[in-house]
């Protein structure tokens, strides 16, 4: 597979054809038409679509819809052996110049220093809001909890935090995919194992992870922004204007996202009290 897919080659032939490729191939048409001189790569596409299709089914879509000849498509190289692909209304002859203008854009923020520094401002940020919300910091990089260790596989959790005696453990994923889905059940049994309930803190998340968590007494607080650190704003600005994406540079979480995980924690309690 390539840097651009949201999911492994497996992943997607797991997803069986659902009718919502055929509702996205329509909306995909429109967006293509309605952007015919511009160029898109696979995942800011299912980034833009995310609040109407889970990731893997926009993927689905463009790539029937390119196989058929509807748009078109074509692989190009972001850095060695490591391809990105770009789709574009048939009717775009100058694509290629504007892809390789999305191209050196692409490699600015997918520089290893900067993934490296966004995915610390996400844990910078949340540790800084989950007290906000009541809880309490714990530990970080937990691998052991109440005398047990995980051994199964190399992962850890980012962090324990404890809140009117439930202990949770946290998974911080600030970026733009969803979290691998291998990973996600990993870090889940990790959390059942080791005697957690799960707290999952992402930009995205699909319904069904959401509600995986939900069923093991957690919470899915989904933030809706991929955050970046200070020094980076003409970056994000770029982003923002010119592949539309959720990026932001903020000084903290703001207290609407807080205020919607004090509601999640409100309805699980009620959930998890005998009646």
């Amino acid at each position: 597979m390539h840097w651009d897919d949201p999911e492994s080659a497996a992943e997607l032939v797991e997803y069986t054809r659902d009718e919502k490729i055929d509702e996205a191939k329509a909306a995909l048409l429109d967006f293509f038409s309605d952007n015919q001189r511009k160029v898109f790569y696979e995942r800011q596409v299912t980034v833009i679509f995310e609040r109407l299709y889970f990731h893997w089914i926009t993927v689905k879509a463009l790539l029937e819809l390119s196989e058929d000849g509807s748009i078109s498509s074509e692989m190009l190289e972001l850095a060695p052996k490591v391809p990105i692909r770009f789709f574009w209304a048939r009717s775009n002859r100058y694509w290629r110049r504007q892809a390789a203008r999305v191209v050196n854009l692409v490699r600015r923020f997918s520089d290893t220093a900067v993934t490296h520094a966004i995915g610390l401002q996400g844990e910078l940020l949340v540790d800084a809001a989950l007290p906000l919300a009541g809880f309490a910091p714990v530990a970080r990089n937990v691998r052991s909890f109440n005398n047990k260790t995980w051994e199964e596989t190399g992962h850890d959790l980012d962090r324990v935090v404890q809140r009117e005696g439930v202990h949770y453990g946290v998974e911080i994923k600030n970026t733009l995919p969803y979290i691998p889905r291998d990973e996600f059940r990993v870090k889940l049994r990790m959390c059942k194992y080791l005697g957690l309930a799960p707290l999952f803190v992402s930009r995205m998340a699909p319904k069904n992870y959401s509600h995986e968590i939900i069923q093991q007494g957690g919470i899915s607080w989904i933030l809706g922004t991929q955050f970046y650190p200070f020094g980076h704003q003409e970056l994000v600005e770029t982003l923002k204007n010119h592949l539309q994406l959720p990026v932001d540079c903020p000084a903290r979480i703001e207290n609407g996202a807080v205020t919607r995980l004090l509601k999640a924690l409100a309805w699980q309690n009620r959930r998890n009290t005998p009646r």
